[in-house]
């Protein structure tokens, strides 16, 4: 007779993951108003885009969509069980592109694929890359990105396959971006948005400080994790996590990153949509209590398939209880400065 405990799920660990190996994950999720009104509770976002109908509307859209970064914490959430429930952190990402806007009603699942393996020097851990697509239910592909993982091994003795590191893109062809069907920019008022700049108000290698800062609270850290049903351990956990490398939770690497996009809105309050993520790095852990403050500056501006949308290549780091002021990065080493915890490279949609 089996026993109770062959019906639970430890997650996978490192020496679980073989190349080519298709994940499917559980969980289908329907999206709401709530999403957003909680993602707004959470996050100081203030794009008017997805915002308001009405302003929807005027720029010839149906409705107003759900942030790009719901969609990306949703599908993100439904891998954490078979990917990253036993991992020791987040690493990056790359290859990342938004193929269709979702809205209320809208219900998404996701399947990855493991595309590279590396088990790391101290054989107790090591680096997992999936690559990874979000459903609509219709079964048109909303998203798809690459991250990598670093995954505790079950045991240390365990052998480990030969290291296979997949070559990524450094950046999405500004050819493959996709921009909303139907969007008219003479509708769109850049009163109601917030800012008066344009696409072409902008130039390659301007950095742009966003000013404001914002201290993460471990309640607000924890409704994050549990609204996008992220339940790794090292953000969920803090039984097992007081005993580990931090002593305390690690707040999950999204969260950051949707504060850093919030805080973006000073500044690039008419970068209204994530077209597609280049990489992104998570540098060093976040806590409760640490202040995030962000900067972005312009890699590079690329013309779209709407004559009145551009596309704007940025860069965004986010810094931890020091301001941006000097916009550090990293060193004349090459080294990221104290206090960088992000450094995230994207495409967005602006108005011509």
């Amino acid at each position: 007779m089996p026993s109770a405990a062959s019906k639970t799920d430890a997650g996978n660990f490192f020496e679980d993951f073989t190349l080519g190996r298709k994940l499917v994950h559980a969980t289908p999720r329907s999206l709401t108003e709530g999403d957003r009104a909680l993602y707004t509770a959470l996050y100081p976002s203030r794009f008017a885009l997805q915002s308001s109908d009405a302003f929807a509307q005027a720029c010839g859209l149906p409705s107003s969509p759900l942030d790009d970064l719901i969609v990306f914490h949703t599908v993100f959430g439904k891998t954490v069980p078979d990917v990253s429930l036993n991992a020791v952190a987040n690493l990056g990402y790359a290859e990342g592109r938004f193929l269709k806007p979702i809205r209320p009603g809208d219900s998404l699942r996701a399947e990855s694929e493991v595309i590279g393996l590396k088990e790391n020097a101290n054989g107790e851990t090591g680096v997992v890359y999936v690559r990874t697509k979000g459903f609509d239910q219709s079964g048109a592909t909303v998203l798809e990105y690459v991250r990598w993982v670093m995954v505790r091994k079950r045991v240390k003795a365990d052998p480990a396959p030969a290291p296979v590191v997949p070559g990524l893109a450094k950046a999405i062809a500004a050819a493959d971006l996709v921009v909303p069907d139907g969007f008219d920019v003479k509708g769109y008022d850049f009163a109601l948005a917030g800012a008066p700049h344009r696409w072409g108000d902008y130039e390659v290698g301007e950095k742009i400080d966003h000013v404001d800062g914002a201290t993460v609270e471990e309640a607000e850290h924890m409704l994050a994790t549990r609204l996008w049903q992220n339940t790794a351990k090292v953000h969920f956990n803090q039984h097992t996590e007081s005993k580990g490398r931090f002593g305390k939770r690690l707040i999950y690497g999204g969260h950051v990153l949707s504060l850093a996009r919030a805080l973006s809105f000073n500044g690039l309050a008419n970068a209204f949509q994530i077209a597609a993520i280049n990489g992104g790095t998570h540098v060093a852990p976040l806590f409760a209590g640490d202040t995030v403050y962000a900067w972005s500056e312009v890699l590079d501006k690329a013309e779209t398939s709407n004559p009145g949308i551009g596309a704007l290549r940025l860069r965004l780091a986010a810094v931890k209880n020091r301001s941006a002021e000097g916009f550090p990065l990293k060193t004349a080493e090459g080294k990221y400065e104290e206090g960088v915890i992000l450094d995230f490279d994207y495409w967005a949609l602006t108005p011509r």
